[in-house]
């Protein structure tokens, strides 16, 4: 039977950024609507089995009261610490499964996360704030539609998913952590409040993408090279005087110049050393753990990340392929040319 997983995180859209900026703050209600519409979506496809991670604001089991339909929601047996380990968690045991589709609600910093541990399982990732450049801002219910017919194969694989980048850290020869957008190396000592907001403390960054049309270290990268999500290449750039000043939306509301020192373009395969100890590693926007002086880092741009669904693709094959679409019962399956 085609399963479909929902992993949402009710911490997303909420760090210190909604203070500092002018972020987007997505209140849990307002994530419940958009699961709500998602589980519509999903029945409307034939999908009947859909697995959630469970979440301590019970985000899916408040939407799972309210969907209709013939679908089976279950709620996968694991303890919730309320930590990205969660996500991590549910991803591993969802690929376990066999799921067919993994659905995320959360930021760059959920997907990251669950794609540490969803092995080939596709992603369709839904963006809940407006500092993301991983998952999409989508409506809830063309994201169910989209992950509906990937799932039940009504679609093809080819045509509508596509393997993503990722930047992994190496310290001391082994593998630390994986980023999707960004790797920012920290002035700091301590992880803090983990969100980076603050340009001046930042030393240099890992890009995988750099898009313009983003907001964050993905924007200031992309003025420098931009770097889409299906592109092989990446850019790295050491902030200092002496170089370029760039321009670019840092945070939401947020629009600052920064002195870049040197830049330069990485390619799949490529690894670079961290210049900067001690100091902290940012993953994707937040601080994540510290490399001591003593320690050596490379960050090695990746081309086999985690695969993800095209909704736009999705969407238009299954229209293509008159997925939805079917004779009216009067006319005898005959129409008029």
């Amino acid at each position: 039977m085609p399963t479909v997983g929902i992993i949402a995180n009710p911490a997303a859209g909420k760090d210190i950024r909604r203070l500092v900026a002018h972020g987007r703050f997505v209140p849990n209600q307002e994530k419940v609507n958009i699961l709500a519409r998602i589980l519509a979506g999903l029945n409307s496809t034939g999908i009947r089995r859909v697995v959630m991670m469970p979440d301590s604001a019970l985000l899916g089991r408040s939407a799972s009261e309210r969907a209709g339909g013939e679908l089976c929601v279950e709620f996968l047996d694991m303890p919730v610490f309320n930590e990205e380990r969660d996500s991590s968690r549910a991803a591993e045991l969802m690929a376990e499964m066999g799921v067919d589709c993994i659905i995320t609600l959360g930021g760059d910093g959920t997907n990251r996360a669950v794609a540490k541990g969803c092995g080939n399982a596709p992603l369709v990732p839904v963006s809940t704030g407006t500092n993301n450049v991983f998952p999409s801002m989508v409506e809830g219910t063309l994201a169910g539609l989209a992950a509906g017919v990937v799932a039940s194969g009504a679609v093809s694989p080819a045509k509508t998913i596509a393997t993503r980048k990722r930047l992994e850290v190496h310290v001391d020869g082994k593998l630390r952590d994986i980023a999707l957008v960004d790797v920012a190396v920290s002035k700091e000592r301590f992880v803090g409040a983990r969100a980076i907001w603050e340009m001046s403390t930042i030393h240099e960054i890992f890009l995988a993408v750099a898009e313009p049309s983003s907001i964050g270290l993905s924007a200031l990268g992309a003025q420098l090279h931009p770097a889409p999500l299906g592109s092989d290449e990446g850019v790295y750039a050491r902030f200092g005087d002496g170089g370029t000043v760039v321009t670019a939306p840092v945070a939401p509301g947020m629009i600052v110049p920064v002195a870049v020192d040197l830049w330069r373009t990485i390619h799949s395969g490529d690894s670079s050393e961290v210049s900067l100890r001690p100091c902290t590693v940012a993953l994707d926007g937040e601080r994540s753990f510290t490399v001591q002086r003593d320690q050596k880092a490379h960050v090695t741009l990746n081309s086999q990340g985690p695969r993800v669904v095209s909704i736009e693709a999705a969407l238009r094959e299954a229209a293509l392929n008159g997925v939805f679409s079917s004779p009216h019962p009067s006319t005898d399956g005959r129409q008029d040319r």
